[in-house]
């Protein structure tokens, strides 16, 4: 059960528009499909299984141009020590939200990450 600050809403599947396995992830981060998985084991990016039987999969809008987009793994770590699970990480940071305004990824993609890792060391704490 996610943190009780994770607003109940649409799927994940439904917000997260394009997956990534781990060997894709791996190629657009031109590092291993291994290296991927301990990117997701140190919390740098998140990675749930979106569909039954698909495998554990990562949202493409956590990577540009070859790296993890800015701001990211932060969000990650800070969430995930405040008792977040990836599926939570990742339901937070695609729902949109009217007061950033838009999703939370797209003010990390935007390089307007500062009040989007503020409000991550809110929820945690």
């Amino acid at each position: 059960m996610p943190p009780p600050d994770v607003r109940p809403g649409p799927e994940l599947i439904d917000l997260v528009g394009e997956w990534l396995d781990w060997a894709r992830a791996g190629e657009l981060l031109h590092v291993s499909a291994s290296k991927v998985r301990q990117l997701i084991r140190e919390h740098q990016l998140a990675a749930v299984v979106p569909t039954p039987g698909a495998g554990q999969q990562v949202p493409a809008e956590l990577i540009a141009d070859g790296v993890v987009v800015k701001g990211v793994p932060g969000v990650c770590i800070v969430l995930h020590d405040g008792g977040y699970d990836d599926r939570a990480i990742l339901t937070w940071l695609f729902t949109p939200d009217d007061t950033l305004p838009g999703r939370p990824i797209d003010a990390l993609r935007e390089n307007r990450g500062a009040e989007v890792k503020r409000r991550a060391q809110a929820m945690a704490f």
